[in-house]
């Protein structure tokens, strides 16, 4: 029979091992999982110009030819020497709008229209949520859009990572003629001081997870109007 000393010295040299053999292990799967973030990060701001393939070379490929990467300031000019990439947005998205360092990413699509990619962090129910809305170059008009959560719940407010929620938001307005006013989530009863144009329907018996959405959207998006009237034509940019 073994002695106590030597069953806890036996298990410190196992543990021992197996830390380092997992230390050793996470170390080698940094770079793919790295990898695998960024693909992801691609993904999604192509899918909300409506491209959904799944296929890495496709994704990798499409991203590289047609998407600008850029950071702003919070007056809408462009920042040099600073990667969308390094902007940690859930810390950006709590600083008041003209302090914040805003990533813009620019697709080019057939005949060489451009839409304009707002990334966007909220909160939901029982965690974060987020997403990126297209712009088409009018600077009003919706594209297209991707939201995603973390733990909202299945049937309800995990409605928000659904094709027939996000596609409401095609064709909708963010402009009240020069004004800003964003699309709203409401409840079909709900009044709203704008028109149809303004709104899609929030999630039933997901309020709380519509109105995180709502808010998203208006914070997220208001930062970037300095930017985008200086795009506008007859602005002297």
């Amino acid at each position: 029979m073994y002695s106590n000393r030597y069953t806890f010295m036996y298990a410190i040299v196992i543990s021992v091992v197996t830390a380092l053999l997992l230390a050793f292990a996470s170390e080698g799967l940094k770079p793919l999982q790295v990898a695998n973030v960024a693909l992801d990060k691609k993904t999604n701001i192509l899918r909300s110009v409506r491209i959904g393939t799944s296929v890495r070379s496709e994704i990798e490929q499409t991203y590289k030819d047609r998407v600008k990467e850029m950071v702003l300031d919070g007056q809408g000019n462009e920042l040099t020497g600073t990667s969308a990439n390094s902007i940690v947005l859930k810390d950006e998205v709590v600083k008041p709008a003209a302090e914040r360092k805003l990533p813009l990413y620019v697709y080019t699509g057939e005949g060489n229209k451009q839409y304009y990619i707002v990334p966007m962090q909220g909160v939901g129910l029982w965690g974060p949520i987020w997403g990126y809305i297209s712009i088409e170059s009018d600077f009003n008009t919706v594209y297209g859009t991707y939201f995603d959560h973390k733990g909202e719940t299945p049937g309800l407010g995990a409605e928000i990572a659904e094709k027939p929620f996000q596609q409401q938001f095609e064709g909708k307005k963010i402009m009240d003629g020069d004004q800003f006013v964003s699309v709203y989530v409401a409840k079909t009863t709900d009044k709203i001081p704008y028109g149809p144009e303004h709104r899609v329907d929030g999630i039933s018996g997901g309020t709380i997870t519509s109105r995180g959405t709502d808010a998203m959207l208006k914070n997220c998006i208001a930062p970037y109007m300095p930017y985008f009237k200086k795009q506008k034509p007859g602005t002297g940019n």
